[in-house]
C-alpha cells in the first residue's frame, strides 16, 4: 500500500469511507483542512465495509479517515487538528462558546425585531427583547432534552429537590415568559413567573458555588453542556429578576 507522499509539494494521503450509503464526515472534514493548509491531497476512498476492515487491519488501525504526511502516519481528523495546532477539546471540557452563541445572536435578533417594530436599534424595548429572546432560547435549549436538563439541574437548585417535578416545569415557564415579554402582554403572569424562577435560580448558583464551593457544571443551556456553574449563571438569574421587577414598573410609569 502506497503511503509516501512527495513532501517538496506539499502531498498528504488521505484514506476515508466513501460509500454508496455513507460519506464519512471527518474524512471531508480532514480533505478539507489539509486543502486549507496548501496540501494536494492524494484521496482514496474505502468503498466498502470490507476494504475499510482490510486497510485497518493492515495499517493497525481502529478508525478512519487516516492521513499521512511525508510517509508517516499523523492519525485520524482531531490528529490532523493537533498536528496543525488547532485546539481539539477533551471529552467534559468546560466551554463558555454555547452561552456567548446564545446572547449574541439574542442581541441580533433583538436588534432586528427592534428596527423592524420602531426603526431605531438602541431603545430600552430593544434591552427587554434582548433579555426575553435570551430567555426563550435558553429555554429551547433545556425542551430539547428535558430529562437531561432536569438531571443536571436538581444537582444544585433548591426547590426542584424538594419537588423534583419543578425541575420538569422550569423550561416551559422560562419559555412562556421570554415569549409573553417580546409580546408585552400579560406582563402580571410573565413577572411573576421570571421573578420567582429567577430568585430561586439565583439562591441556588450562589449557594451551590460561593457558599458550598461545590464545581458543577450548568443546566442554564440543556443538559449536555459542559458550561460551569458560576457568575455567568448567577448574572442570568439576576438579570431575569430585573426584568421581571422592571416591565410592571415601566408599564405602571407609563
Amino acid at each position: 500500500m502506497a503511503l509516501a507522499s512527495d513532501s517538496g509539494g506539499k502531498t498528504a494521503s488521505l484514506y476515508r469511507m466513501v460509500m454508496d450509503k455513507h460519506v464519512c464526515p471527518y474524512g471531508l472534514k480532514a480533505k478539507a483542512l489539509l486543502e486549507r493548509h496548501g496540501f494536494t491531497v492524494d484521496d482514496h476512498w474505502l468503498k466498502t465495509s470490507e476494504e475499510t476492515k482490510a486497510f485497518q487491519r493492515a495499517e493497525h488501525v481502529e478508525t478512519t479517515p487516516q492521513i499521512y504526511i511525508d510517509g508517516e502516519r499523523v492519525g485520524g481528523y482531531d490528529d490532523l487538528r493537533e498536528h496543525f495546532g488547532e485546539h481539539v477539546a477533551e471529552k467534559g471540557e468546560t466551554s463558555y462558546r454555547p452561552v456567548i452563541a446564545i446572547f449574541a445572536v439574542a442581541f441580533l435578533m433583538a436588534l432586528a425585531v427592534a428596527w423592524s417594530a420602531t426603526g431605531t436599534l438602541l431603545t430600552v424595548r430593544t434591552i427587554e427583547w434582548f433579555v426575553a429572546i435570551a430567555m426563550c432560547i435558553l429555554g429551547i435549549q433545556k425542551l430539547q432534552d428535558v430529562e437531561s436538563f432536569s438531571t443536571m439541574f436538581l444537582n444544585y437548585d433548591l426547590l426542584a429537590r424538594r419537588w423534583v417535578r419543578y425541575a420538569y416545569l422550569y423550561p416551559f415557564g422560562e419559555v412562556l415568559a421570554g415569549v409573553l415579554m417580546i409580546a408585552g402582554v400579560l406582563v402580571w403572569v410573565a413577572a411573576p413567573i421570571a421573578l420567582f424562577i429567577g430568585t430561586v435560580g439565583a439562591v441556588s448558583v450562589f449557594k451551590a458555588v460561593y457558599v458550598d464551593r461545590r464545581e458543577l457544571k450548568c443546566a442554564c443551556v440543556g443538559g449536555g453542556s459542559n458550561v460551569p456553574l458560576g457568575f455567568i449563571s448567577l448574572t442570568e438569574n439576576l438579570i431575569m429578576m430585573a426584568m421581571a421587577i422592571w416591565m410592571p414598573l415601566r408599564m405602571w410609569l407609563g
